[in-house]
């Protein structure tokens, strides 16, 4: 080993350096390709995720990731929002990187300072989080139950926490999951699993069931206390009736007016089974029929069944045994007592029904035939009608339901929803402007036959039956409902469209009587809402409905009447002012709320627990209402929950809220858990832990996140959704961002999707999934914005700064690294899977300085010997799926745009399609789309590119359906197609398999390519490893008399790359073994670089220095492929450079990079540019993914990680410019440059008055030359030498200058003494960094005699553009004439016989 490298490997030191400043601009755009999904620059610090506690991240702009803190194991992060300048964060969790914070704690994004927020704080888990910036308050709700039960709030400025207004919520599971705002910013709203209470809570109701209804065994108290249904206008009839005087008429068992007898039982005819049809032709609310048996001798029914119109539907009904008093149920037929102290039974459906009529058929009998004593159609709980004449009064009622209005009043007649049938109602107009108390009134006084508790409902008929949509306005309705309670006043829309049933209220209701009745009051609205049509509003009055929901059953001990709170309460939902903060000792929630706090949205909460069966249905843990928007056309909650009763019922765990009302949304909802909720436009974005809408409309599309359309009432996917749960959603940038337990994003025309663990971003202008920007893998429990980042957290197992699925964009940047650009879409996996290489995992990011190559010169590889067969090639690196492992720039002819290709083991979507491709992708960074080639894709793996013009040459180990291709193709990227005629595919050797490595071309040879690899010919022809391919005839040609072996690289030398130079597992044509082989083109001949023994192994990857041949470098394994090895050739000997590398390092690239600034000169590699080395680097502390060799010190540079947390790999870096300098341009300042103008000027100046001094001397001269005789000059026998060029003469002066003497005053013995002395390997004069000696002349000593000379060859090209010089390529055979001056050198080309002087330095 030359003593120089000796030297530098011998001085090498085990410390940290700083990242050098890769200079990428110079390189034109440059891409950095590999198989991972997120990567980093090294820096100088060490950070470890344990996915057993819970890690915040921040979010950049661009989407990066970087870390903030982490919680103690077992903490959780769940919620987190800014206010002030300040992030507060919180879940579950006793400390922040041990930092004691009690479940909340902030974090100061300009100090970067986390702290505890107040103390005396929540003290249990906080699931929500709402900054109030107006209010600069903070709310906090989950599950605690101090400061406030469930809800509490911190002030900044006073730095403590108190209690909300309201104290807090319990009931149910007592958390609050979500804390938002109104659309209008005014109020808040909470949901969660809680329950809501108005009105006055210390009033007591007395009454009983209904006591003008009889008493009998078969009804229970919440039957008797349903009204019947007044059917003296409907038409009933029953057939065949008997014949028998007094018995014929059915009409007299709907209220008979005595007992079982003549005039008040209807008999069927003997041995019949007749029907009985009931139809009342308007909507009828029913919840079930009582029916009486006869007991006349020989007749009575046994048994019948229920059909209702018009669903025609045989109906399920329920009723309580007279015998066992047990609930029971019945269908087809019901059985009815024969026992005459029974008087009836009450049989009721499962809730109430919107029916016309029923029909009832006398199934069984005993006697001769069937008969009735008693039919009635009991009604939901009690009703009024704004029409008078259907207020009727009901059998054993003291009067009939009534109502009173103030104004004019007309009848309108409207369809309805019911088939066949039609609504009257009653509509008033009133001027725009006029005040409510002026307005018009309606008041319903409905007959309400027992206490209970009921949900009061007004219907409101849809204005587009009524065709007076333009003139719909809203108004305020006020519920009295009962003495003692405080009265409800709700504001309803009447501008529906279609028919709605409104909620006014849930809770008691006592029973008319004289002193005292229910009444529902309906009025203008204080601030109605619309236009109004012709300066005229329009409200309408139609009907309104009790339901009945629990009967009073609780007697008191004394007088036997019932009791209960005067409540009406509400799930899941409260409303509460924003500025509404200061506490009222008079409000309790956890108790109750006064009516002077309820909302019109607050009967939403009413709403959805009349839905759910009432409080007796709370009793699931997981029931709740987990998400709330509000858009202007109502509002939507989502949670888990299933609607089984009222204008919604069939809903599952979505839901809607218009117009006083729970709406249905569109397929029932969805079929699981929603968790979250955003709103764009009209655009709701909703997720959970759900497949498809209820109805499964979307065949499974909706996995964990789906999209609503506000207007259209629509679902959509997005993509396919995620395979897992989403559980937060945030919107930043015109992008939703999701963050839960996934980890695939699924397109919609693959169930394989991109990966993406725990988080994930879809775009919403391109409606696609795109890289999030940054790499995280776990399962994510929050995003949410900050003020100026967002924020995501979860059980991180991983991260990275920069997420990207294989390809990164490099600029220039900072000190910190270069600026990075992921690939904005995501790749997937491949459906033709490659092999893997492990890597030892490392479990933390190791320290810098164990990075450090030590780079030992005792460390000494096993040499290859010289065998006739070449070790086979090492195992390329992996290419798991996604995975890039080559990149090209392409130029589209037709749009000028530059675009990249890329390559590698994956497979996409392409942009705006909905078909797979494979293999190679054509990628448009400025746009972020993306695009396949048309036709058969790719079979396999692609690991080379090459572009001529708009030929597209793909290599690596494949095959494409329908064509005879192995390994290499082309593709016209003009016309889009393969242009596979003609295209002699290449052949493998006996058990092997073909892999194209390498396609490159030599300026000097522009219709040849190379094509290098695995393989044993191409077509017919014999070319081994390496074939010329000649673009215009598609035919092979061998390269001379070929090599033997694999080539895994192939590199150029000279200015013209005259040379080929080609690495791998490679024997000369005579077994000579070389590893590494230059081909000349000039000449067709192969020769070794260097001895094979001197090569530890087969190489991998090789790089020329700016191409000179006399500078190489080459990483490969050893020949056991036990050890990684670095290896460097200096035009005279390979020299392996020790490393640190470990068993598993696979080198796959070494790429010569320039740099922004320099490093410390030595004697490989000049201080303007480093050795880029890529692949996956193994060491005793960790792995990396590319590291910067600057000829001293190994310094790792990318560290990449892949989708699953383990060691990614980089392949390959390309660039757009071909070729580039290394050498640096310096501008100097304005000051300077004036300064040498000036300088420059005066030199001109100067040269002008030389150049009339130097005239006339020799005008002089020659008129003195003349005097003399020409035979003296011939006498003289002295020799002068003058130099080779005007060069020289100024080169030798410039070294007498400084180093002093004569440049011709040689002393021949001192020089060879000198010379024998020196180190033919010591730096040169010129101080520059290159391995050689100073000139020939001092190692082997000057030629004696210009006439004399001896061989050399150019060490570099040297364009020899000056007066005198000579041109030469780097390799090149020349003779030295006259080797006295020490700098430049007189030389003959051999080849083409040309003469001129050369740089010293560039032959040896």
């Amino acid at each position: 080993m030359p003593p120089l490298i000796l030297a530098l490997l011998l001085s090498i030191h085990v410390a940290f350096a700083a990242i050098p400043q890769v200079d990428f601009d110079r390189m034109g755009k440059v891409g950095l390709a590999g198989a991972f999904a997120g990567l980093d620059i090294f820096t100088n610090s060490s950070i470890t995720f344990d996915p057993a506690t819970a890690t915040l991240l921040s979010r950049a702009q661009d989407g990066s990731l970087t870390r903030v803190a982490s919680t103690n194991s077992g903490g959780s992060i769940l919620a987190g929002c800014p206010l002030g300048g300040v992030f507060y964060l919180a879940g579950d969790f006793t400390s922040i990187d041990s930092i004691p914070a009690s479940n909340i704690a902030s974090y100061n994004p300009s100090s970067g300072a986390i702290t505890a927020v107040g103390s005396n704080g929540p003290n249990g888990q906080i699931n929500a989080l709402f900054c109030d910036a107006k209010e600069k308050k903070l709310w906090a709700g989950g599950s605690f139950s101090s400061p406030g039960s469930s809800i509490a709030i911190y002030d900044p400025p006073s730095n403590s926490w108190s209690s909300p207004p309201f104290v807090g919520v319990s009931g149910a599971q007592a958390q609050i999951t979500s804390i938002t705002t109104n659309s209008s910013e005014s109020s808040l709203f909470f949901t969660g699993s809680f329950v809501t209470a108005f009105g006055n809570g210390n009033a007591v109701l007395n009454g009983t069931n209904n006591p003008n209804v009889p008493f009998s065994a078969g009804a229970s108290p919440f039957s008797s206390s349903l009204v019947p249904v007044p059917l003296q206008n409907a038409q009933v009839d029953g057939a065949p009736s008997s014949s028998q005087a007094g018995f014929g008429d059915i009409k007299n068992i709907l209220c008979p007016a005595g007992p079982d007898g003549s005039g008040n039982t209807w008999l069927a005819a003997d041995n019949s089974s007749p029907l009985i049809t009931v139809r009342a032709f308007s909507f009828i609310s029913a919840n079930g029929i009582r029916i009486g048996n006869t007991f006349q001798a020989n007749h009575g029914t046994t048994g019948f069944t229920v059909t209702t119109i018009p669903d025609n539907t045989v109906r399920t009904l329920k009723y309580l045994d007279p015998t066992t008093g047990q609930n029971q149920t019945c269908s087809n037929p019901c059985p009815l007592s024969t026992d005459s102290s029974i008087l009836y039974q009450d049989f009721l459906f499962d809730g109430p029904v919107a029916i016309t009529g029923v029909q009832i058929k006398l199934a069984s009998f005993t006697g001769d035939g069937p008969g009735l004593h008693i039919l009635q159609l009991l009604s939901s709980g009690a009703f009024a009608s704004s029409i008078a004449d259907n207020n009727v009064q009901s059998c054993f009622a003291p009067n009939p339901s009534n109502t009173t209005q103030t104004g004019q009043w007309i009848a309108k007649v409207a369809k309805t929803d019911i088939p066949g049938t039609v609504q009257t109602v009653l509509a008033s107009t009133v001027a725009v402007g006029t005040p409510a108390a002026s307005g018009p009134l309606f008041t319903w006084i409905p007959y309400v036959s027992a206490a209970g508790n009921y949900d009061i409902n007004l219907l409101v008929p849809g204005c587009v039956n009524l065709q007076d949509c333009a003139l719909r306005t809203s108004v305020k309705v006020t519920v009295f409902p009962g003495e003692g309670l405080a009265p409800f006043i709700t504001t309803v829309s009447q501008q529906n469209q279609n028919d709605v049933t409104t909620l006014l209220y849930s809770g008691p209701i006592l029973p008319s009587s004289p002193n005292f009745v229910t009444t529902i009051t309906m009025a203008l609205a204080d601030a109605p809402t619309g236009t109004g049509q012709n300066g005229q509003y329009e409200i309408v009055a139609d009907r309104v409905q009790l339901v009945l929901t629990s009967a009073i059953t609780t007697s008191d001990s004394t007088n036997g009447s019932s009791s209960t709170a005067g409540l009406a309460r509400g799930f899941g939902f409260l409303e509460w002012p924003r500025t509404s903060t200061s506490v009222d000792s008079s409000v309790d929630g956890r108790k109750f709320f006064p009516n002077t706090t309820l909302t019109s949205l607050d009967t939403l909460a009413f709403n959805v627990l009349s839905g759910l069966g009432g409080v007796t249905a709370l009793t699931s843990p997981s029931l709740a209402l987990n998400a709330a928007a509000h858009h202007p056309s109502g509002i939507f909650v989502g949670g888990a929950f299933s609607l089984t009763s009222g204008s919604a019922s069939g809903s599952s765990n979505i839901v809607a809220f218009k117009n006083g009302a729970l709406a249905a949304m569109a397929d029932g909802g969805l079929n699981g858990e929603v968790t979250a909720m955003v709103l764009n436009g009209d655009q709701l974005f909703v997720g959970g832990a759900f497949t498809d809408t209820t109805s499964g409309s979307t065949q499974g599309k909706l996995s964990g996140i789906a999209l609503y359309n506000v207007q259209q009432n629509t679902w959509s996917a997005l993509g396919a959704g995620v395979n897992g749960v989403v559980e937060s959603i945030g919107l930043l940038n015109g992008q939703i961002q999701i963050a839960g337990n996934f980890t695939k994003l699924l397109s919609s025309s693959s169930d394989s999707g991109s990966d993406a663990a725990g988080f994930g971003t879809w775009d919403i202008k391109s409606g696609s999934w795109v890289n999030s920007g940054g790499f995280v893998v776990g399962k994510m429990t929050f995003v949410g914005n900050g003020t100026s980042s967002q924020f995501i957290a979860g059980k991180v197992a991983a991260s990275r700064k920069f997420g990207a699925t294989g390809l990164v964009m490099l600029k220039n940047g900072n000190e910190d690294g270069p600026q990075i650009a992921p690939l904005s879409i995501g790749l997937s996996a491949s459906v033709s899977p490659s092999a893997s290489t492990s890597l030892r995992r490392r479990s933390a990011l190791p320290s810098p300085g164990a990075w450090i190559s030590h780079m030992k010169f005792s460390h000494i590889f096993a040499r290859q010997s010289t065998t006739s067969q070449p070790t086979p090639l090492s195992a390329p690196l992996s290419a798991s799926a996604p995975a890039v492992l080559v990149g090209i720039f392409w130029t589209n002819s037709t749009s000028s745009k530059e675009v990249v290709i890329l390559g590698g083991n994956f497979t996409f979507t392409g942009t705006g399609s909905s078909s797979v491709s494979e293999a190679v992708a054509i990628y448009d960074p400025d746009s972020s789309t993306i695009h396949g080639l048309v036709g058969p894709q790719i079979n396999g793996t692609v690991r080379a590119l090459y572009v001529d013009d708009n030929s597209l040459y793909v290599g690596g180990e494949f095959t494409i359906a329908g064509a005879s291709v192995n390994g290499l193709a082309l593709y016209d990227l003009s016309k889009n197609e393969w242009n596979l005629n003609g295209l002699q595919s290449l052949q493998p050797s006996s058990g092997s398999t073909v892999v194209g490595r390498s396609i490159s071309k030599s300026t000097s040879k522009p219709t040849t390519l190379i094509v290098a690899g695995s393989f044993a010919q191409a077509g017919s022809l014999r070319c081994q490893g390496i074939c010329s391919f000649d673009t215009s005839s598609k035919q092979w040609n061998a390269l001379g008399n070929g090599i033997q072996g694999e080539v895994a690289h192939v590199v150029y030398a000279g200015t013209d790359q005259a040379t080929l130079i080609a690495a791998g597992s490679i024997a000369l044509s005579d077994n000579t073994a070389a590893n590494v082989a230059q081909f000349s083109f000039e000449n067709a001949t192969w020769t070794a670089v260097g001895s094979g023994a001197d090569i530890p192994g087969p190489l991998s990857a090789i790089e020329i220095n700016n191409g000179n041949s006399s500078s190489l470098f080459a990483a490969g394994k050893s020949s056991d492929g036990s050890t990684a090895f670095l290896t460097a050739w200096n035009g005279v000997k390979w020299s392996t450079l020790g490393s640190s590398f470990d068993q598993g390092t696979t080198v796959a690239q070494l790429t010569m990079v320039p740099l922004q600034s320099t490093h410390t000169a030595n004697g490989i590699i000049e201080p303007d540019r480093v050795l880029m080395i890529s692949g996956s680097l193994s060491t005793s502390s960790g792995n990396s993914s590319s590291a910067l060799y600057d000829g001293q010190t190994l310094i790792p540079y990318i560290i990449s990680t892949s989708a699953s947390g383990t060691s990614g790999s980089v392949s390959s870096l390309f660039h757009s410019f071909k070729s580039f300098s290394f050498n640096r341009r310096k501008f100097l300042a304005t000051g300077v440059v004036i300064l040498i103008s000036i300088a420059i000027s005066a030199g001109v100046v100067f040269l002008l008055a030389l150049i009339g001094i130097l005239w006339t001397l020799f005008s002089r001269k020659e008129e003195k030359l003349n005097k003399f005789d020409g035979t003296d000059d011939e006498d003289d026998d002295s020799t002068h030498h003058r130099p080779s060029s005007l060069l020289e003469h100024i080169n030798a002066a410039t070294r007498t200058t400084i180093l002093g003497g004569s440049p011709y005053n040689y002393n021949t013995e001192k020089e060879e003494k000198t010379r024998a002395e020196t180190d033919p390997f010591a730096p040169g004069p010129d101080a520059s960094n290159y391995v050689r000696a100073d000139t020939p002349s001092d190692a082997v000593g000057g030629l004696l005699a210009e006439e004399t000379s001896r061989p050399a060859h150019a060490r570099y090209s040297f364009d020899g553009t000056g007066e005198g010089e000579l041109p030469i390529s780097a390799g090149a055979e020349v003779d030295v004439l006259d080797d006295r001056d020490p700098a430049w050198w007189y030389a003959r080309d051999v080849r083409t016989g040309q003469e001129g002087v050369v740089p010293a330095a560039y032959l040896y």
